[in-house]
């Protein structure tokens, strides 16, 4: 790529996002989960310095990480011959004057997805992503460029959320929404940018035409916490789901070793393995398979020792880790090659819970505790809750108030599986039901939904999380003297929302007894 004199790139596609994605994160993928809320007893900025300060950038403005899902538009357009290169958000203006096109990607652009919305509800504040991301794409700077020319598309797993809130497009009338895997059609996009071909309002990648694994290629330079893709799609048919109508594909481990090499060589010590559930690469269905996880993880495993890197899972489900650990041991064999007593204590997951009812279970997604009987899910839930307590994972848990359908008792028995998980380490967190997936048609949870037995999960999963965050901090969380100021303004935080929480609860339960309706 030519540089231009000695200030900047010589670039037609600047592909961006705001602070609270362009972050290292300290090297801790879970810390940026703090920006989905407002900032609580701290100032703002002090907020986002914790959990999504900037990376480091060379001269150009490339950044050191960027977020996995920018890497790979990326890589498609260079690949395709573009001049396209990720830039942080505080160097993007310097490149409008030139640019062909301002390519944007989000996970949340206006935090209305879980968890924000359910803490902007709550809380009565804009949550730190919402802000974050409207004061970048309202720059002035780039108005005046977008009316000198400039394209704007954007894209992501949050699109949907431009055309959710009317007003968004127009408050910023951009060009094109990309739905859907981006790697083949943001080509075709780039060739009409460059064409002056007039752009359609929305593209959506169709069920079934999504890229194939030739067509994905590998990333270039290193992604945010050395997170590297293992598998696309999954087969549990969740209703609730957007990415259970993606077609299943598994990445081969050589193409998995390439971007680990690119994340090692660029200086990130750290494995994340994503998957909507890890412990399906390779599966028989949704029946774990030794051979293919073992291998996985010995690959993994042989820079772990090289590099002293971290490790973690993305995502995993629960009844993987159950069946995969009661057929072969193989969350146990797994742990025994990533753990490190000395460097890498444990490690974390995300799970999805979703309810502890049988009856909505059975409605909204009766392939969550495949292959064992739906019946079975709340007995699965801990036991595979204890798999992990007992193999030094950490899942970072949520579940689902106001699915469809939902009745007191459901909820009554969710906050009953909730107790019955007291004594695993990890955090359990809320979320108000959005509408995605088979239901993108349904009305959302709304605040105004909200009765005394929701607000009894409330409590009990917040008493559970604040008793376990400030154990796992002690645990040896952010380790390192050079963590110190983050542990410690993590642990005031923690301690102030704790007693904010639990005074609100107080109040409530004054008011007579809050289970029930």
């Amino acid at each position: 790529m030519r540089l231009v004199g000695k200030e900047k790139l010589d670039i037609d596609f600047i592909i961006t996002t705001d602070r609270c994605l362009m972050s290292d994160h300290r090297g801790h993928i879970f810390l940026g989960f703090m920006a989905t809320g407002p900032a609580i007893g701290i100032p703002e900025n002090v907020w986002k310095w914790i959990c999504c300060p900037k990376p480091k950038t060379d001269k150009y403005g490339r950044p050191q990480v960027a977020p996995y899902g920018l890497r790979k538009i990326e890589a498609a357009l260079q690949e395709a011959g573009f001049k396209a290169a990720v830039i942080d958000p505080d160097y993007v203006d310097m490149y409008l004057d030139t640019a062909k096109a301002l390519l944007i990607g989000h996970h949340d652009y206006f935090a209305m997805g879980p968890p924000s919305n359910e803490w902007w509800m709550l809380l009565g504040k804009e949550p730190v992503n919402r802000r974050s991301f409207i004061q970048f794409i309202s720059r002035p700077e780039i108005w005046r460029a977008k009316e000198r020319g400039l394209k704007i598309i954007v894209g992501g797993p949050a699109v949907w959320q431009w055309e959710v809130w009317g007003e968004a497009r127009r408050r910023w009338p951009v060009d094109t929404l990309v739905e859907g895997e981006a790697e083949k059609v943001v080509v075709e996009l780039a060739r009409m940018v460059l064409e002056g071909s007039p752009l359609p309002e929305k593209v959506t990648v169709p069920l079934g035409k999504e890229p194939g694994i030739d067509e994905i290629p590998d990333i270039k330079a290193p992604s945010v916490c050395g997170l590297v893709e293992i598998m696309r799609g999954c087969p549990r048919g969740c209703r609730f789901c957007s990415v259970t109508l993606r077609r299943l594909r598994y990445m081969p481990l050589e193409k998995i070793e390439r971007e680990i090499q690119v994340n090692i060589n660029g200086g990130v010590r750290n494995v994340l393995l994503h998957s909507e559930d890890v412990l399906l690469y390779g599966a028989d269905g949704v029946r774990p398979r030794a051979e293919p996880l073992l291998k996985l993880h010995r690959l993994a495993a042989k820079y772990l020792e090289a590099y002293g890197a971290g490790f973690s899972w993305s995502h995993a489900s629960l009844a993987a880790v159950r069946y995969a650990e009661e057929h072969g041991h193989i969350v146990s064999r797994i742990s025994e090659m990533v753990i490190d007593g000395d460097r890498r204590r444990f490690f974390g997951v995300e799970v999805g819970i979703e309810t502890g009812s049988v009856r909505l279970a059975r409605i909204h997604m009766p392939a969550k505790a495949a292959p064992y009987r739906v019946e079975e899910y709340p007995d699965t839930v801990e036991k595979a809750f204890s798999i992990m307590a007992e193999n030094s994972i950490i899942p970072a848990a949520t579940f689902i108030l106001g699915l469809p359908g939902e009745t007191e008792d459901d909820v009554l028995r969710t906050i009953e599986l909730l107790e019955r998980l007291r004594p695993y380490p990890s955090l359990i967190v809320p979320m108000f039901f959005v509408p995605m997936g088979m239901l993108k048609d349904m009305d959302g949870f709304k605040k105004e939904h909200l009765k005394p037995y929701h607000l009894e999960a409330f409590r009990v999963s917040a008493e559970h999380s604040f008793y376990w965050a400030k154990r796992i901090l002690e645990k040896g969380y952010l380790r390192g003297p050079q963590y110190a100021p983050v542990r410690a303004a993590i642990r005031k935080f923690i301690d102030y929302a704790e007693r904010r929480v639990l005074e609100y609860f107080r109040k409530l339960e004054a008011l007579g007894p809050v289970r029930g309706g």
